[in-house]
């Protein structure tokens, strides 16, 4: 691991090898990355160059093939699973694109999840929720279901669910993927927002270099390498 405290997540010569029968599909080749405290980084690659992959790792959601990954001070490879779910959720918060809201539950026991699996009394869970929908805008939705939302919502309540435990980076998978440019750009606003009025790192892939304009810092990723 990097001495430098600021470096919050660093991979280095990441290779990660998936096995499709007798295919061996190489999906990054020794690709390394530090992401500093408070930095707005976004990495930009066409289709099928590597991009959710870096992400899962960068996310510490897979191990790779070889190679290390450090958060923070723990080497992700040395930790049990259930240590590092614990250790990822109260320290990453996800969005994805397709916005992976459950879909029986509503706007706010969506967000009051993630605290769930911290510990947090209910009480408390759905308070904080409530805050954070309230915050994102959705103060007036808090009942309703994803499918009785917008995607422009539903992008919201993804935002406000990686917010929940208080994270200090949040991964955004192709944040404005499924939404206009309208909608997108508020999602974009309110991620450099995030950054820069409270200081949480934020990671987002995109293959839209509108969307990287938002961003402090854009590396590019080709052919499962980090350039």
């Amino acid at each position: 691991m990097s001495d430098d405290p600021e470096i919050i997540i660093e991979l280095k010569d990441v290779h990660k090898i998936y096995e499709m029968g007798e295919t061996k599909v190489r999906a990054l080749r020794g690709s390394s990355l530090e992401v500093k405290k408070g930095e707005f980084l976004s990495i930009e690659g066409p289709s099928g160059s590597g991009k959710s992959t870096l992400m899962n790792m960068i996310g510490c959601l897979d191990v790779p093939t070889s190679g290390k990954i450090h958060l923070e001070r723990w080497d992700i490879e040395k930790l049990q699973e259930s240590d590092l779910a614990q250790i990822r959720g109260k320290k990453i918060g996800f969005i994805f694109q397709t916005f992976n809201l459950i879909k029986n539950l509503t706007a706010l026991e969506n967000v009051a999840m993630p605290m769930m699996f911290q510990g947090v009394s209910r009480e408390k869970r759905l308070k904080r929720a409530r805050d954070l929908l309230v915050e994102v805008g959705l103060g007036e939705r808090l009942n309703h279901k994803p499918a009785e939302l917008s995607g422009g919502q539903q992008q919201r309540v993804a935002i406000a669910r990686s917010l929940a435990n208080d994270p200090d980076v949040i991964l955004a998978d192709e944040p404005t993927g499924n939404l206009d440019t309208k909608t997108g750009k508020k999602v974009l606003e309110m991620l450099k927002d995030l950054n820069e009025e409270e200081g949480k790192t934020i990671v987002m892939v995109t293959h839209d270099p509108k969307a990287s304009g938002y961003a402090g810092r854009i590396v590019q990723i080709k052919d499962g390498v980090v350039e």
